[in-house]
C-alpha cells in the first residue's frame, strides 16, 4: 500500500499487507478468512474458501465425481441430502445402518411427513419389497454393523425400472473411495464422514457429498450456503493434508485387518467374525474395521475384555492411526431403543474392532491376553 506518514498508527497497522500473489508456497496455506475482497472469486467463506475448494477438488478425483461439496461433519452431509425430500415422499433406508443416521431418518420423516420404509437391501427378498414409488434410497455398504454388502448396481438398475425418479444415496465412509466408487455403480450421491479415514488421526471433523449431476451439485451448494454447513478453513486444510497419506494408510489398514481376521478366527472365545464380501468389482478391497461375536457364555463380559486391552482405545470414534474397541449396543447404536437394536440383530456380545497402524503382532498379543482374562475365574 502507499505509505502515508500522516496516518495514525492504528490505521497503518491494520492496512499493511504482503503481496499474496508473490508468496508462491509449496503447500497451500490456511486461508483463515471469513471474507474476501469484492473482486475475489471466493466472496465469503460460508459460500467457498480456497482450502475447502482445494479439498473438494482432490476428493472429486478420488470419488471419480464431477462435484464434491464439503460439509462440517458426515451427519451434516446426510442432513443436506435429506432436505431434498418433500412431504409425502417415500424414503427407503437399509436395515443395517449407523444408529445416529437411523434416528435422523426417523426424526426427519416424522417432522416432515415423509414415508419411511426400512428394508434389508443386502438380500434379494429385501430388494423385492421396494415400494412402487420411491423418492430416495439411503444405504451404507459395507454396513454398520455386520459389514453386509448391498449390490449398488443391482439396486440402482431395479429402481431405474421400478421407480425412475428415485435417488440412490450411498454412505461410502467405511469402504472409502480407495476401494469403492458408488457413482460409477449407478448411485446418484456418494457421501462420507471425512472425520473417519480421510482424517485418519481422530483430530478433525468433516464430511462431503460427491455427485455428477450439475444441477444437483448447485442445489446442494445453495442449501449449504443458506444453512452454513460448509467446512471451516482450518479443518479443510487438515483434511487436505491427511489426503497425502490416505491411500498409504488404507493399504496398511488392509494388511493389518487381514492378519487380525485370521487370528480372531482361531480364538475359541469368538463365535463368529464378520467380514464384507470383496468381489473385486464393487468392493475392490477392504480394511480397518471388523465385528466379532463373543460366544454365548461370554456375552456379558465385554467390559472385562475391553478393560484388559492395552493398545485399543475405548473412546468414541474409529478409523484412526490407533486401534479402538467398541460395543455397538452401547456405542454407535446407543440412541436406538432396545427393540430397535434387537430388530437390527444387535446384542451385547457384538464387538467392533478398528485396527490402526500398530504392528499386527503387537495387536494379537494384546488381544490374546484380554481373551485369556475372560476365562480366568474371579
Amino acid at each position: 500500500m502507499r505509505e502515508d506518514q500522516h496516518q495514525h498508527p492504528e490505521t497503518r497497522a491494520l492496512h499493511f499487507r504482503i503481496d499474496n500473489a508473490q508468496t508462491r508456497p509449496v503447500a497451500t496455506p490456511i486461508y483463515q478468512n471469513s471474507a474476501f475482497s469484492a473482486d475475489s472469486p471466493y466472496f465469503y467463506t460460508r459460500k467457498s474458501n480456497p482450502n475447502s475448494v482445494e479439498l473438494e477438488g482432490a476428493l472429486a478425483l478420488l470419488e471419480k465425481a464431477r462435484h464434491v461439496i464439503s460439509t462440517t461433519t458426515g451427519m451434516s452431509a446426510l442432513a443436506l441430502v435429506l432436505q431434498r425430500l418433500r412431504p409425502g415422499d417415500q424414503l427407503v433406508v437399509n436395515k443395517h445402518i449407523y444408529g445416529c443416521s437411523y434416528k435422523l431418518f426417523q426424526r426427519y420423516a416424522e417432522h416432515n411427513q415423509i414415508r419411511l420404509t426400512v428394508l434389508d437391501l443386502s438380500t434379494a427378498a429385501g430388494r423385492a419389497e421396494l415400494p412402487a414409488e420411491v423418492s430416495m434410497v439411503i444405504l451404507e455398504t459395507p454396513t454398520n454393523p455386520f459389514l453386509k454388502t448391498v449390490p449398488i448396481r443391482m439396486l440402482a438398475d431395479r429402481l431405474a425400472t421400478k421407480s425412475p425418479p428415485a435417488c440412490v444415496v450411498v454412505d461410502n465412509t467405511w469402504a472409502t473411495a480407495i476401494f469403492q466408487n458408488p457413482l460409477e455403480l449407478g448411485a446418484h450421491i456418494s457421501l462420507a464422514s471425512a472425520t473417519k479415514y480421510i482424517s485418519g488421526h481422530s483430530d478433525v471433523m468433516g464430511g462431503f457429498i460427491a455427485v455428477n449431476d450439475d444441477a444437483l451439485a448447485e442445489s446442494l451448494r445453495q442449501t449449504r450456503f443458506y444453512t452454513g454447513a460448509i467446512l471451516d478453513p482450518h479443518s479443510a486444510w487438515l483434511l487436505r493434508r491427511s489426503l497425502h497419506t490416505f491411500p498409504l494408510r488404507m493399504r496398511e489398514h488392509v494388511r493389518v485387518t487381514r492378519l487380525l481376521a485370521g487370528y480372531l478366527a482361531t480364538r475359541t472365545e469368538v463365535a463368529h467374525v464378520y467380514q464384507p464380501e470383496i468381489d473385486g468389482v464393487q468392493l475392490r478391497d477392504y480394511g480397518g474395521i471388523l465385528f466379532f461375536q463373543l460366544r454365548p457364555d461370554l456375552i456379558g463380559r465385554y467390559a472385562a475384555f475391553a478393560g484388559a486391552l492395552g493398545l485399543f482405545d475405548t473412546g468414541t470414534g474409529m478409523a484412526s492411526v490407533g486401534s479402538m474397541v467398541a460395543q455397538p449396543w452401547q456405542g454407535s447404536h446407543a440412541s436406538l431403543t432396545t427393540p430397535e437394536k434387537e430388530a437390527m440383530g444387535l446384542d451385547r456380545g457384538l464387538v467392533r474392532l478398528c485396527f490402526g497402524l500398530e504392528q499386527p503382532e503387537d495387536l494379537m498379543a494384546d488381544l490374546s491376553q484380554a481373551f485369556d482374562a475372560l476365562t480366568v475365574k474371579n
